[in-house]
């Protein structure tokens, strides 16, 4: 039963633990690091690792997306994004990446965001990504869903994902037409992710609407403005498990769908990558990580999307000193520093090996311990 707290006369709060408040815990085996598995597979798309790009400007290119995929993991590249609104954004992003004044930086990304999408870019930026090969994914907010859908399915991108900061399934709104989401997943014939969500119960709804996976969190890090703007934090291993509950009620209630939990937030480290998978998860999306690569367009720079946003910025803007290295290094190594930045899957594929588990499903199941 869940640890509840009275924090007043009348009121109380449910305790909620973060990664950092938690560690793995290894069982009576321990296993070959050769014969361990980090493969995935959402719908009928299969990867290497259980990775995303979170779909920011800082870290996902045309180019970077489908590096990504060429290395195993899943680009996705934000439709709402610079990519979309300017034929040749790399100046843009080359300015960006100058920029050291927080304040100053959030006003120049409001201005360059400013620029309208325009949809026959989604068309290119999409049919560059497929001549990289690989598994096609774009993300588009549930605000923007609607009217931008048709441009998106006829260009022919094999995920979508619904991506903001906080998703629901009942969105309720006087002036504005809802993204009715089960409606619109019933009338596609390719997987949709959708999130942010952070509880047991929107994570059951957004189940029910049909998506092939949900996203739990909103890519919280130590660049992230949400809770002080909006007062919303999230402990992601109390989200994480929470979300994993449903997604356990939601396979014994359609006797057997099963829908993919894909963590986003807190995750700087191979450990915290573990962690994550560990609570429930089936896989990650990385955010500020890929930005320390040298395909990140960026070079170095790093914002998440609500940053830019034109009247209620939740995002502050950071530059990495230096970049750790090709995208290759960052995610399989070798690592020349020891701090869990480098070799992230490698480091994911010892902790499933010191524990004695053989693939992420069953590394699901590994025991936890709360030491703080």
């Amino acid at each position: 039963m869940r640890d509840v707290v009275e924090i007043g006369l009348g009121k109380t709060a449910q305790r909620g633990y973060h990664l950092d408040d938690i560690a793995i815990v290894p069982s009576r085996r321990t296993r070959d690091v050769d014969d361990v598995s980090t493969a995935w597979q959402l719908d009928a798309y299969q990867f290497g690792i259980p990775c995303l790009g979170h779909p920011s400007d800082a870290t996902m290119s045309p180019s970077s997306a489908a590096r990504l995929g060429q290395l195993g993991g899943l680009g996705v590249l934000n439709v709402e994004g610079l990519w979309t609104r300017y034929e040749n954004p790399t100046k843009i992003l080359e300015e960006l990446s100058g920029l050291d004044e927080t304040a100053r930086a959030t006003k120049r990304l409001q201005e360059v965001y400013a620029e309208p999408i325009r949809p026959e870019l989604i068309a290119e930026r999409v049919r560059e990504m497929r001549e990289g090969g690989g598994t096609v994914a774009v993300r588009v907010s549930p605000q923007h869903t609607l009217a931008l859908a048709p441009v998106i399915l006829d260009a022919g991108v094999d995920i979508l994902v619904i991506q903001g900061t906080l998703v629901s399934a009942e969105h309720v709104s006087t002036t504005d037409e809802p993204l009715n989401l089960k409606e619109f997943i019933a009338d596609l014939d390719l997987p949709v992710v959708v999130g942010g969500c952070i509880d047991y119960k929107t994570a059951l709804h957004l189940m029910r609407t049909g998506a092939a996976g949900v996203i739990v969190g909103f890519g919280s890090d130590d660049w992230s403005t949400t809770e002080s703007v909006l007062g919303i934090r999230v402990p992601m291993a109390t989200a994480i498990a929470d979300a994993a509950a449903a997604r356990r009620d939601y396979l014994d209630e359609t006797g057997g769908r099963y829908v993919h939990l894909i963590a986003d937030g807190d995750l700087q480290t191979s450990g915290d990558i573990a962690k994550a998978l560990g609570c429930g998860a089936d896989a990650v999306m990385l955010g500020e990580p890929l930005s320390l690569c040298d395909e990140a367009p960026a070079a170095g720079a790093w914002w998440h999307s609500a940053a830019s946003h034109p009247s209620l910025p939740r995002g502050a803007f950071g530059v990495a000193e230096r970049s750790l290295g090709s995208m290759e290094k960052l995610l399989f190594g070798p690592a020349d520093e020891p701090d869990g930045q480098l070799n992230l899957f490698g480091g994911l594929r010892r902790a499933m090996a010191k524990c004695g588990y053989r693939d992420l499903k069953e590394f699901q199941k590994v025991g936890l311990v709360l030491d703080r």
